[in-house]
Formats: structure tokens, C-alpha cells, sequence
């Protein structure tokens, strides 16, 4: 990449790391995006897709080739955390929201992977730059969706990526097929009959059965899924009582779920239910539990990681050993309708309070030559292919 470029798209990302965008709320972070394509000369671009959602499409070529279309996508979205970078001349200026997962370097770095392709002869078809909302739990993915994203701007693959903390700046990770997990949360409510904290055996105790079920729930994984498999069920919020001195008459648990595999998912929901179900029946409760399915599992397609791996070994130093992670991504919707690939490109070193969703993280701009290479390699290869 040009230095020029580079010194360009980090001023960009840094703008946007000052001024972040919360999940649902990123209209400002949307209007730059726009401002910064037709900076760039980019001429057809549409706002607004599925909430605050861009999509710019790059066309070269005519005839059948040109109906060749492939998407590369950034998510745009900042967190609600206060962050602690205060030295930063780029640090947020707005309370309690920060870019603490990087959306700010992938928003950049598919602007720059435009500017790249823009200034390349070389490639014929059509180029669709998605801009995502709401990844955070949002559901920016299905709300781009459900506004049509496929059907108004038709791809026949589609790229995305995440960086990396732990790597080193600029290595692409491509994964065989899982790359992250499926989700879920779920919440359990015991209903017993509340009283004096004296007279126990005159109350039906929903804290019996709170502290069994997190127990139990603890287990489904340990002792009831094969050890080669993965799956994690962590109990996070809990909550009873509103004295002292009284035995509850009503007690919560929640916490999520996360699996590659959708059978062990299947599993997870089916042993929840029981172990609520069996709990309560044990200590003469009722239970009530809610079980909600989130992301599914963020898979490569076989030919698109294959794609990703020629683009990524072309721009960049390539590992494909890494193992998935149990964090999800909202990108596994789009793949869910066409094919393609995910990956991550190293950040750097982790070390503490450099790590994603931390209050001093900050995306390394020395990432942004290799990330847009990436994107705009994947892109071209794609197209060829």
C-alpha cells in the first residue's frame, strides 16, 4: 500500500475511534462512510440499508463478466464501555461508548480495499462493499438481510474478517470450517413460597434450587458432551431476596451457551430444560426457562477458504492452525444465505488491556495495508474465479 494511503486510512480510523458509533446508533459512523466513498470517487452507494447499513458497489466490464459479484464486509458498531485510553489524541469522545472490538479498523480497511480496487485495472465484475450495523447483538446481519441485501445487491460470495489480538500484526488466520460459535442465552426462574428466614420448613426455598441448578448446569458440558466436541455453558447473572431475614419466594439464573457443532447446541437446550425442569420438581418448585437462540456457527465454505487462503498468502503471512473460537459473529447469517469465507488478521499482542472488549484496546493502524490488501485480493480472486 502507498504510504500516503496508509497515513489517509489511518486518520480515518482514528476520526472514528474518536467519535464511535453505539450498536443501532451509528448514523454519524454511516455518514462518514458515505462522505469517505465519494471521496474515494465511489458513485453508487445506498444508505440506509436494513437501519443505518451502507452498501457501495464497484462495477468493471461488461457482458457476462460482469455479472460475476462477490461482497467484502465491515461492521461499524462501538460498544458501551468507557474507555481508559485517555492519553490517546484519538481516544473517545463520547461517554461510555468506545470501538473496543476494532469496528473502526474494519470500516477503514474496507474503504481502503475500495480506494485499492478503484486504482486496479486488472479485475472485471462487481464489487459489493457491505457497511453492517448493529453486529453487537443488534442484528444488523438479519436486518440487511430482511431489507433485501441480497436480492437489491447480488453476490455470489462474500468475505468478511476480524482482527485478532494474540496474532501478529498482519498474519491472516484462515480456518478450515468452524471459525466461531453459535450462541444462545438463557434465563431460569424458580417459584417457591417465600417466609421468615426462621422457619424454613414453612417456605418452598427457590434458592435450593438456584444453587443446585448452577451445579448441575455447570455439568452439562463436563459429563454430558464428547470431550473432542466443544461447547460452553457459563451461569453469569443470579439473583433472589429482597431482605435479610426472608426466605425468596422467587429465584433467577441466566447465562448463555455456545457450541460448533448444532448438534451439541440441540443438546445444550435439551439438558437446560431437564435440569429445570428435574430441579425444581426436587425441592417442590415450578420452573419456567427460557432458552434463545443467537448467532449460528461462522463456517467457511470450502472453495471461498480457499479463495481467502490464496488472497491471504498473496498480502500477507498465512497460518491455518489456528483453532476456532467460542466468541460469536453476526457475519454467519450471510453466510448462512450465500457462500464464503471469514478470517482474522493479527492485531498484535494481547497483553492485558490490549485484549478485544477491554476498556483500553485499540485497533493497531499498522493492520489497515494488510487488511485491505486481504479484502481486495479475496475480492479479485473471486471474480477470476
Amino acid at each position: 500500500m502507498d504510504p500516503s494511503l496508509h497515513h489517509r486510512l489511518t486518520q480515518w480510523r482514528r476520526h472514528l475511534h474518536a467519535h464511535p458509533g453505539l450498536t443501532l446508533h451509528e448514523q454519524h459512523t454511516a455518514a462518514f462512510v458515505v462522505e469517505k466513498l465519494r471521496e474515494l470517487g465511489v458513485s453508487e452507494i445506498t444508505p440506509c440499508v436494513g437501519g443505518h447499513g451502507v452498501v457501495a458497489t464497484l462495477r468493471r466490464g461488461s457482458g457476462q463478466v460482469a455479472n460475476r459479484a462477490v461482497g467484502l464486509r465491515a461492521d461499524m458498531d462501538a460498544l458501551p464501555i468507557q474507555e481508559t485510553n485517555l492519553a490517546l489524541p484519538w481516544s473517545s469522545t463520547i461517554p461510555g461508548v468506545m470501538h473496543a472490538c476494532g469496528h473502526d479498523g474494519h470500516t477503514t480497511a474496507l474503504l481502503g480495499a475500495a480506494k485499492l480496487l478503484l486504482d486496479d485495472t486488472s479485475w472485471s465484475g462487481t464489487v459489493q462493499l457491505v457497511f453492517q450495523p448493529a453486529e453487537e447483538g443488534g442484528g444488523g446481519a438479519r436486518a440487511m438481510i430482511a431489507d433485501g441485501l441480497f436480492q437489491r445487491f447480488p453476490m455470489d460470495r462474500i468475505f468478511g474478517w476480524h482482527n485478532w489480538p494474540g496474532l501478529p500484526v498482519g498474519t491472516v488466520a484462515v480456518h478450515e470450517r468452524a471459525v466461531m460459535a453459535a450462541g444462545a442465552r438463557f434465563d431460569i426462574a424458580f417459584e417457591g413460597h417465600s417466609g421468615h428466614a426462621a422457619l424454613p420448613h414453612m417456605t418452598r426455598d427457590p434458592m435450593l434450587g438456584l444453587g443446585h441448578a448452577i451445579v448441575a448446569l455447570q455439568s452439562i458440558v463436563a459429563r454430558g458432551v464428547d470431550p473432542l466436541a466443544s461447547g460452553v455453558v457459563s451461569v453469569t447473572i443470579a439473583r433472589a431476596g429482597e431482605a435479610q431475614n426472608q426466605i425468596a419466594g422467587r429465584a433467577e439464573l441466566m447465562g448463555t451457551a455456545r457450541w460448533l457443532d448444532e448438534s451439541v447446541g440441540d443438546y445444550i437446550e435439551q439438558r437446560i430444560r431437564e435440569v429445570a425442569a428435574g430441579v425444581a420438581a426436587s425441592f417442590g418448585l415450578s420452573a419456567i426457562a427460557h432458552f434463545s437462540r443467537g448467532v449460528p456457527v461462522t463456517a467457511n465454505s470450502a472453495a471461498e477458504r480457499e479463495i481467502a487462503a490464496g488472497a491471504a498468502a498473496a498480502v500477507a503471512p498465512l497460518r491455518r492452525d489456528m483453532p476456532p473460537a467460542m466468541t460469536g459473529e453476526d457475519f454467519s447469517w450471510f453466510l448462512a444465505e450465500v457462500p464464503g469465507a471469514f478470517v482474522w488478521i493479527g492485531n498484535g499482542p494481547a497483553e492485558a488491556g490490549r485484549e478485544l472488549h477491554n476498556a483500553g484496546y485499540d485497533f493497531s493502524d499498522d493492520v489497515l495495508p494488510y487488511a485491505s490488501g486481504f479484502l481486495a485480493e479475496a475480492a479479485k480472486r473471486a471474480l477470476a474465479g
